[in-house]
């Protein structure tokens, strides 16, 4: 009896094992993703810490730049059209540079998506030298689109996962993601 009940204590415990190993990493899995979380900022709508060199967000005051450059930022990449109501990119431009910042605008018009501004933005987002960088537009939307291109083409992300990322950073738009998702087809290797 008691050889019988140290067999199925042990594969009880065994099987508990397997469980708990199964449910780590299905944890770790998932935390890759939810770890990019919402963070206040003054100044900065939808702000989120997406890894060790890249933060993202929406509609940025100027005047939060020096914080951005303070926490060791060294670019923005800024998606926003200058003809946005409050984009101020002139202003914003020479901000950075006064705080030791590079300013990269690219122009990203919601509206027309163009293939051309996902190429740059991924040559000036894998170019080391402006990392640590914020990467931001109106409400992290087209921020959103870019970043999911990134994540799958230059990262070897799969599409769901980087979609869920995406998505998790402000991509909302049903038009700029179908754009995303076409631009990926079309340049996967």
């Amino acid at each position: 009896m008691r050889a019988v009940f140290l067999r199925f204590a042990s594969s009880v415990s065994s099987a508990a094992l397997v469980l708990l190993s199964v449910s780590s990493v299905a944890l770790v899995l998932s935390a890759s993703v939810l770890a990019q979380t919402k963070q206040e900022r003054a100044g900065i709508v939808n702000f989120t810490k997406v890894d060790a060199v890249v933060a993202c967000g929406g509609a940025t005051d100027t005047a939060a730049l020096e914080g951005l450059a303070k926490d060791g930022f060294k670019a923005v990449i800024n998606l926003r059209m200058p003809t946005e109501k409050g984009a101020n990119l002139e202003e914003n431009a020479a901000r950075a540079k006064e705080v030791g910042l590079k300013y990269i605008s690219i122009p990203f018009n919601g509206q027309q998506p163009d293939p051309a501004v996902f190429d740059k933005f991924l040559a000036t987002i894998a170019d080391k030298s402006n990392q640590p960088v914020y990467v931001h537009c109106a409400s992290a939307t087209r921020v959103g689109a870019v970043w999911l291109t990134k994540r799958v083409l230059q990262d070897g992300w799969t599409v769901e996962k980087a979609t869920e990322e995406a998505r998790l950073i402000g991509l909302g738009n049903p038009v700029l993601e179908k754009f995303a998702l076409s631009y990926i087809d079309s340049h996967k290797k």
